[in-house]
């Protein structure tokens, strides 16, 4: 099964709003659609996900650019997560924190990306 990143629009409630799937592993491209979708449901936008199902656990360079656009064009910073084979972390009030109770969504997120869980040791 190849694998492949994905992105979930999350709503109150931990609702999922909205999801898309791109066709390589390490890159989700901008698309008109997702801003359209984010657009949409501003008001019920709690949090933007996606996977990295190759890794890293952690934000990238164009995660960090994409991030700050989002909060620019929102007037507010939802919470932004990656979810990894490796665990899941979120960025809350400027920091990255390792998310030790996963919400539901992160199972069938891992399995619509092609990705396993191991979870990493913590210490």
């Amino acid at each position: 099964m190849s694998s492949h990143e994905v992105c979930l629009l999350i709503g109150r409630d931990e609702e999922v709003l909205w999801c898309e799937a791109s066709d390589s592993p390490v890159l989700l491209p901008d698309s008109r659609a997702r801003w359209e979708a984010i657009w949409y449901w501003r008001e019920e936008l709690v949090e933007v996900t996606h996977s990295h199902p190759e890794g890293p656990l952690g934000f990238s360079e164009e995660d960090e650019t994409t991030m700050a656009a989002l909060t620019e064009a929102l007037g507010r910073a939802p919470r932004f997560s990656v979810v990894a084979p490796g665990g899941m972390v979120a960025r809350e009030d400027g920091r990255d924190v390792w998310v030790s109770e996963e919400p539901w969504w992160t199972g069938p997120l891992r399995e619509i990306s092609g990705m396993r869980y191991t979870p990493m040791a913590r210490a």
